[in-house]
């Protein structure tokens, strides 16, 4: 295992602003200032290029390494991109799961930038996207080591008394999961383009009919992170097998976990994957050493102690493709109604058409 190299860029996959992303830094600067951060005049502002939804800024100088988070212009799915609700997620697990970032302040005055955003301190560490960066050399055995120890961190935020957190309110009871199929079908429908054509909408229209006839009972109530991937995770610099930091907590809510795992799987890539799957890769699942999507299955039941057949978990696979391609049709809207001139956004249409198509391939298995 090679730690970072001392002198390697601390805010790595940063790049200039995008002219479309682009905020009042002044407005910003004066906003802090109001709540005790007194940015300097010479601050250094980049845009993390990984993510495709909410839209994550660097502000650095010389005393302060900060992070700014806001939503995207364009048509917006009710309820999503809530800066408030991301913001008071992390503050509210902040004694109870020292892995999310420490909260600054939140803004929900739209006048300041155009958007509401808040501001987080930047945890450092290594982020993998689509590989591992080439200061980061892990052995199969310390990638296997790796992904142990994510998956853990999962298993370790599934276990946490949300009852004893100022986040016990965000639990609606049972019914999670008919909530969840109900809601990703609506905006399915939502999002769909004129280029959807026929065939595509029939085999939207059948998985969605098949997981609302399938849905089984919640099995739990916890703290599900919605969005649990390698890419969000922030890993230690002088030991890459060690989890500092977990990001992006946009769609964390009190729900049941076997829904979470599915929608960590949904990203999975694996090594024997089709060429479109592994040309979709995010994250480096397909490095020798990671678990395969069935070893993620059997370690997260041993760990957890949760009984449930490979059956059962056809339903949670099945739903977090689903969800994974009504998110990346929800991209492809913005980029269709020319919302967005980001042309990394082209590859969504399709990405939502086939995994629309795998979604079915393992209902009629």
């Amino acid at each position: 295992m090679t730690p970072s190299d001392p002198g390697a860029d601390p805010v790595a996959d940063t790049g200039a602003v995008r002219d479309e992303d682009a905020f009042d830094l002044d407005a910003v600067r004066r906003w802090l200032a109001d709540r005790g951060v007194a940015l300097a005049d010479d601050v250094e502002v980049r845009q993390f290029g990984g993510g495709a939804s909410n839209l994550t800024f660097s502000l650095r100088d010389g005393a302060h390494d900060l992070v700014l988070r806001k939503p995207p212009s364009g048509q917006k799915a009710k309820g999503a991109h809530d800066m408030g609700r991301e913001f008071r997620v992390q503050q509210g697990l902040a004694e109870v799961f020292p892995l999310v970032p420490a909260m600054v302040a939140h803004c929900d005055d739209e006048s300041v930038i155009g958007t509401e955003f808040y501001v987080m301190e930047r945890v450092d560490g290594v982020i993998p996207r689509r590989d591992f960066p080439p200061e980061v050399s892990l052995s199969p055995g310390q990638t296997r080591e790796l992904c142990l120890h994510a998956l853990d961190v999962l298993v370790r935020l599934h276990s946490v008394d949300v009852a004893a957190t100022p986040l016990a309110a965000m639990d609606r009871g049972d019914g999670y999961v008919a909530r969840q199929v109900g809601g990703w079908s609506r905006r399915l429908r939502d999002a769909l383009t004129d280029d959807v054509g026929p065939e595509s909408r029939e085999a939207g229209e059948r998985v969605m009919s098949w997981l609302d006839a399938e849905q089984p009972a919640d099995v739990g109530h916890c703290l599900i992170h919605n969005d649990f991937r390698f890419d969000n995770l922030v890993l230690d610099r002088d030991d890459p097998t060690h989890v500092v930091g977990v990001l992006d907590w946009e769609m964390a809510t009190v729900g049941d976990p076997l829904m979470d795992l599915g929608g960590t799987l949904a990203y999975w890539v694996q090594a024997d994957d089709d060429d479109f799957m592994l040309g979709f890769r995010r994250q480096p699942t397909t490095a020798p050493g990671m678990l395969t999507r069935a070893e993620v299955v059997d370690h997260y039941r041993a760990a957890t102690g949760r009984s449930f057949t490979d059956a059962q978990w056809r339903f949670y696979e099945v739903f977090g493709l689903f969800r994974l391609g009504v998110i990346a049709q929800q991209i492809h809207y913005r980029y269709f109604h020319g919302q967005t001139s980001n042309e990394t956004y082209a590859q969504f249409g399709p990405a939502a058409r086939y995994l629309e198509q795998r979604c079915l391939r393992i209902i009629d298995a």
